[in-house]
């Protein structure tokens, strides 16, 4: 399909650049099928009134590490070089595949000190090799630190990686350390936060709770990949960067068994559906399921197994708002957020959500 089909104009101010307080205050606008495209605007709260006993809600526990890395490139026939390194998918005991800049300065081979400029003594500093070089910045680092060992010297050294459509106009700050992060984060490994989950707390489980919906976790590492354009004209020739994710056998029966008793499996966040789809046969049943999903769904795309999908406003142009316009349907989506502007919804990570349900 053609990219541009996908495109659509968000004025500068919809950017939220904090999330909603308290986090269920968000806006939510429901999206329903039906000829008419119905729209509604409710707020987070309100998620209970649309679900009923017997559904699962899953929900996507990995928890974002500070991936943000500054640091200085040391060569002997060149100058230091300031690099900005954006850890993307974890590759080894003391490998990360990051994006970097300036990518096309930097070569293999090159030593690039974190943490410190060249003015500054080692104590502390976290040191790497350039292993390999892709295209558009992408590099393969190989630490001198490796296992718990690098995990700790990366939280000492580095940034929360804010979006860039925040980090244009603010830096991060220690309130993005508990902001971007669900409450339910558990499973270090992510350098971009599952947005839908942001809005969840305690009392809006208890509401799910109290109603009879089951609560069921998996884990799908976001990585910086999901900020990047769709550059190609036509998505056939798009490439989607693979995201490491895990589905525990107990909760692919939980789910299974969902469906079986005529319960719907209600996905929050993009990832988690992701996720759950990679792991689904095309019979709609989920299996245990661990490794790498580069699975990249657009309109013509059948769904296995998700249901219902609970989802932040995405950018123009993007693998995700293509994602959701294959779940509700391209003149759905293209209505919806022609709404949601109109009525000052707050878009992207840090703000408001849409309650979709699925297109048949």
């Amino acid at each position: 399909m053609r990219v541009d089909l996908f495109d659509f104009e968000l004025p500068d101010d919809h950017i939220a650049l904090r999330p909603a307080e308290p986090r269920e205050s968000a806006r939510l606008l429901v999206v329903e099928p039906s000829a008419s495209q119905t729209l509604s605007d409710f707020q987070v709260r309100d998620l209970p009134s649309f679900l009923k006993a017997g559904d699962v809600v899953v929900f996507n526990d990995t928890r974002v590490i500070p991936a943000q890395l500054e640091g200085v490139r040391h060569r002997e026939d060149a100058p230091a070089l300031h690099v900005s390194a954006t850890l993307h998918m974890r590759a080894g005991p003391d490998r990360w595949k990051a994006f970097a800049k300036p990518g096309k300065r930097i070569k293999i081979g090159d030593r690039i000190r974190f943490g410190h400029d060249e003015n500054v003594c080692m104590l502390g500093a976290l040191e790497a090799t350039v292993e390999e070089k892709g295209e558009g910045g992408e590099i393969d680092l190989r630490f001198d630190l490796s296992g718990p060992a690098l995990d700790e010297a990366i939280a000492a050294v580095g940034h929360i990686p804010l979006p860039p459509y925040i980090a244009a106009k603010r830096p991060d700050d220690e309130r993005d350390r508990a902001d971007y992060q669900t409450i339910y984060a558990r499973e270090e490994g992510a350098v971009a936060a599952p947005t839908a989950g942001l809005h969840f707390t305690p009392s809006l489980f208890a509401a799910l709770d109290a109603i009879g919906v089951e609560r069921h976790f998996v884990t799908l590492h976001v990585g910086a990949g999901t900020f990047l354009p769709v550059k190609a004209d036509d998505t056939r020739d798009h490439k989607m960067h693979q995201e490491i994710g895990h589905v525990s056998a107990e909760t692919a029966a939980a789910l299974n068994a969902a469906k079986a008793r005529g319960g719907r499996i209600v996905c929050v966040g993009t990832t988690s559906l992701r996720l759950i789809e990679s792991a689904a046969s095309v019979d709609g049943e989920i299996h245990a399921w661990s490794g790498a999903t580069g699975i990249f769904i657009t309109p013509g795309y059948r769904f296995k197994a998700v249901d219902v999908l609970m989802t932040n406003f995405h950018l123009p142009r993007s693998t995700l708002f293509m994602l959701v316009s294959a779940f509700a349907g391209l003149d759905t989506m293209r209505a919806a957020y022609s709404h949601a502007i109109e009525s000052g919804y707050r878009f992207y990570s840090y703000g408001d959500a849409s309650l979709l349900f699925r297109k048949d």
